[in-house]
């Protein structure tokens, strides 16, 4: 019986972490680009009582052993990137990734930041940045007086220029993705890092080499669906209440049997 309160606390103890995934993930439904979050679990090991194949007194072996597992744990935390809505917003400066792709910034400590929230900014000297003030890489500077800024679906970046009529390139957004977007460190800030496990980035122009194309005047909502994540809720909420009354009723079997009397 103690180990079963041992256990049932390995099972609260994970549930409450999936609590906490669930309410990050309704935390960031309007959050653009933000990605959901799913949790992931495993068994702990296995106090084996009686090895399959054993022997019995009467010489016959046993087809099957007797194992008692120790509990749950939560084994890691996958980051579904899943395409998000795409909601136009009428700004020239809001361009939102349809496909596979992130946008690169320059951080403040000189690495490469990765994100898909597209709803950039101009800084003080024209230059396009995130709504951190990190700057898109490689940068892109709308000269003081240009008029209609425009983006194609190749990331081709275009404006009207002072005294003149047509359109003139001003740059070229590039994307970036990986094979294993799932491994990348979560840094907050709409932000992502790259890890030994998702690998080194590829770099290419949107809509060519699996890369997706840009979308101007429109922003990526999140891919969080609430009432997937209500659902998860209450499957959480239910499995916390009953691993909780398996620790009352191992705890009555314990008093039943310190009770007992000759």
């Amino acid at each position: 019986m103690v180990r079963s309160i041992y256990t049932a606390a390995t099972g609260m103890e994970a549930q409450q972490l999936y609590m906490d995934t669930i309410s990050h993930n309704l935390s960031n439904v309007n959050t653009t680009g933000y990605k959901r979050v799913k949790m992931e679990f495993q068994d702990l090991m296995y106090q084996s009582l009686k090895e399959p194949g054993t022997k019995n007194a009467e010489g016959t072996v046993a087809p099957t052993g007797i194992e008692v597992g120790l509990g749950v744990r939560n084994s890691a935390t996958q980051r579904i990137f899943e395409q998000g809505s795409l909601n136009a917003t009428g700004n020239p400066y809001d361009i939102a990734i349809s496909g596979n792709g992130f946008y690169q910034v320059s951080l403040p400590d000189g690495n490469v930041g990765y994100t898909r929230d597209g709803g950039f900014k101009l800084s003080s000297d024209g230059t396009l940045v995130t709504s951190s003030g990190y700057k898109l890489e490689p940068q892109i500077v709308v000269p003081d007086g240009g008029d209609s800024f425009s983006v194609d679906a190749n990331g081709l970046v275009t404006a009207i220029l002072p005294g003149e009529q047509n359109s003139t390139e001003i740059g070229q957004i590039e994307l970036a993705r990986f094979i294993n977007p799932a491994g990348l460190r979560g840094l907050g800030e709409n932000l992502y890092g790259q890890s030994d496990s998702s690998g080194e980035p590829i770099i290419g122009t949107p809509g060519l080499e699996g890369m997706g194309t840009t979308q101007s005047q429109y922003i990526e909502t999140s891919n969080v669906q609430m009432i997937d994540e209500m659902v998860n809720m209450i499957t959480a909420q239910r499995a916390y209440e009953i691993v909780s009354k398996a620790i009352s009723v191992s705890e009555e079997m314990m008093q039943t049997a310190n009770n007992l009397k000759r």
